[in-house]
C-alpha cells in the first residue's frame, strides 16, 4: 500500500452510497488514496533521498528539495 514517507497518510476505505440516500439504499465498498508524488528530498546530513510525499506534505512545506 501507498504511504507518504513524511505524514503516513495511506489509503481511507468506506461506503459509496447511492444518490437517492434512503434508509434502504444500496452501499458498495470504496477507498480514497492519497495524493502522492515521487520527489528528490534533502537529507539533514546533506545526501539527497527519493521519496513518495502526499501534495499537502509538499504545499506546507514539511519537507526540502533536492535542486
Amino acid at each position: 500500500m501507498a504511504k507518504c514517507n513524511v505524514c503516513n497518510k495511506g489509503t481511507v476505505t468506506g461506503n459509496r452510497i447511492s444518490i437517492t440516500r434512503s434508509q434502504v439504499s444500496r452501499r458498495a465498498n470504496r477507498t480514497w488514496k492519497p495524493n502522492l508524488k515521487k520527489i528528490r528530498m534533502a537529507l539533514p546530513n546533506g545526501g539527497v533521498k527519493t521519496a513518495r510525499v502526499c501534495t499537502s506534505c509538499i504545499r506546507s512545506n514539511k519537507i526540502t528539495r533536492a535542486g
